[in-house]
């Protein structure tokens, strides 16, 4: 696994060292490679290595959604939205380099993944399958509506329904494309079992978030726990409690479990990432 992170890594450097000189070139970089977990394209990956099958074609639809998610986190950091001063142990890109460059830099890294995809030397009606299943997770149907619920149930308790059409679309869209896209490049007959193992995934990733914000080390996040209360936003924890919210995210991985059995892949190579992801401590 720390093979594939570090070709992610790579070329996501060669990626943003192809653009032109600036304070967003900078800040595009800084936000990038900051050292994130690179969940989302570990899990694209692993979706095509499942079948047997050498990713390294479609490396950069990785890079395209690492890009997508980054620019995500800097405009969620932005005083606008969470007002957050720390990610993954750094100043957020809008402390860093003021907040009109981080605005921009999150643009260029929405409009530059969907260049990254165009340049790739894969065959037209693929290209427009990957960007029509990534775009439309990050959109309004998907990640920017799962925002937009999310600030409207600041200072208002959501229902345990409304917190979970609020995490599905803003954490839950992104990851359970992640897994759609392995799928389209491999095994397109297979797409809606992996949207669903990835909308459970998605789902209880950001239930773990909640928990984390909660119990988790300050130091080990790399950022400030205590957000969410901060920000008085709902939450599983707020709602369910901490015993409760663990339950669900153990019942939303075994789910994720029985459909990958009922797939004829390498099981046990997703597994090992879904294990990662379950324990997670940051």
């Amino acid at each position: 696994m720390d093979i594939i992170r570090n070709e992610i890594e790579q070329r996501l450097l060669a990626i943003v060292s192809e653009y032109p000189n600036s304070d967003v070139k900078k800040a595009m970089k800084y936000s990038l490679l900051a050292g994130g977990k690179r969940i989302r394209p570990l899990l694209f990956i692993q979706t095509i290595r499942s079948y047997g099958k050498d990713y390294h074609n479609y490396l950069d639809i990785a890079c395209a959604i690492e890009m997508i998610h980054t620019y995500s986190l800097i405009h969620d950091d932005l005083p606008g939205m969470d007002n957050d001063d720390m990610r993954r142990g750094l100043p957020t890109c809008h402390k860093q380099f003021g907040e009109a460059t981080a605005i921009l830099a999150g643009d260029s890294l929405l409009n530059e993944a969907m260049n990254v995809i165009l340049q790739m030397p894969l065959e037209s009606i693929l290209k427009i399958e990957v960007l029509t299943i990534l775009f439309q997770a990050s959109g309004l149907r998907g990640m920017i509506f799962g925002q937009q619920l999310d600030i409207n149930f600041e200072n208002t308790q959501a229902t345990l329904e409304e917190l979970e059409e609020i995490h599905t679309h803003k954490t839950g869209a992104l990851i359970s494309a992640s897994l759609a896209l392995g799928a389209v490049v491999v095994a397109k007959e297979d797409v809606a079992t992996w949207q669903k193992i990835g909308q459970n995934i998605g789902l209880a990733f950001q239930i773990q978030d909640d928990v984390l914000d909660i119990v988790g080390d300050s130091e080990l996040l790399g950022k400030n726990t205590g957000s969410d209360i901060t920000n008085q936003k709902s939450t599983y924890v707020s709602l369910l409690g901490l015993e409760t919210s663990q339950s669900k995210i153990d019942k939303l991985f075994e789910e994720a479990t029985e459909a990958l059995y009922s797939l004829s892949v390498n099981h046990e190579l997703f597994l090992e990432l879904m294990h990662l992801v379950k324990k997670r401590v940051k």
